[in-house]
């Protein structure tokens, strides 16, 4: 029997763009609470651990909104004019969306870069009660230096290309000069929010000591989970599932059932 229906969505970005989404809701009862979730840099809606991650989290009462972020996957818009700032609201544009639709967002939930994300995005979002972060940069302008040819010839010449899973990319000079911009320290201090932080030992992409910088710098209640010995992305299915049901019981305590 299915314990999830999954709902095809669109809504619009703040310059009136259809992003693609998915609603993840319980089958057999109503949601006790309405998430957000924001993938990786150039991830999708669609990372199947994710989604997996998503399913159960949908099992355990919450809905949980996923969607592609401007100029990714199905969602309209010129990816080469986005940035971390831009990201920042549709997020927002999806909480406002929630609201309208069927509830406010109580949790927000980032991947990576998308970590980050919901991190800025929370005090945008006054129904946001709790924020979950999963292999999260202390600093974005982390994924600068993953992407230092990029970002060099971008500043020199304006641009540049760059392919990441098979697709091609075009990344302007102002993505790598935005997420420079972003000082965390400051908005991981000022969250005033419950903050669950998920990091692996093992992740290669973003270094255990990007989670453990966050913890400094957050005011309680705040929690670290180790994802040992999961990768970045959670490629293994046992660990997006172990995943969600930390998520489900971190949280449980924290939101309002409708």
């Amino acid at each position: 029997m299915t314990k999830t229906t999954t709902k095809p969505l669109y809504f619009a970005n703040q310059f009136g763009e259809k992003l693609a989404a998915y609603l993840d809701v319980p089958a057999e009862k109503s949601p006790a609470a309405f998430a957000i979730y924001a993938h990786c840099f150039t991830c999708s809606k669609n990372l199947k651990t994710m989604v997996k991650m998503i399913k159960v989290l949908a099992e355990s009462g919450i809905a949980v909104l996923r969607f592609d972020f401007t100029g990714i996957g199905a969602s309209e818009g010129d990816f080469s004019t986005t940035n971390f700032s831009s990201n920042v609201q549709d997020v927002i544009s999806a909480a406002t969306f929630l609201e309208d639709n069927f509830q406010p967002p109580q949790l927000l939930i980032g991947h990576s870069l998308g970590a980050s994300t919901v991190l800025k995005a929370a005090a945008s979002i006054p129904s946001s009660r709790a924020v979950v972060t999963i292999g999260a940069s202390y600093d974005p302008s982390h994924l600068g230096n993953l992407l230092q040819h990029a970002k060099e010839k971008a500043n020199a010449k304006g641009f540049a290309e760059v392919i990441i899973g098979g697709v091609r990319y075009k990344m302007q000079k102002q993505f790598f000069q935005d997420i420079e911009n972003i000082k965390m320290q400051e908005i991981i201090r000022e969250l005033n929010r419950p903050l669950l932080i998920m990091h692996s030992p093992e992740d290669e992409t973003v270094p255990i000591e990007h989670a453990s910088k966050i913890f400094r710098d957050a005011r309680h209640p705040k929690s670290f989970m180790s994802l040992h010995p999961a990768d970045h992305l959670l490629s293994n299915e046992n660990d997006a599932i172990y995943t969600a049901k930390v998520i489900a019981a971190w949280v449980s305590r924290y939101l309002i059932s409708s």
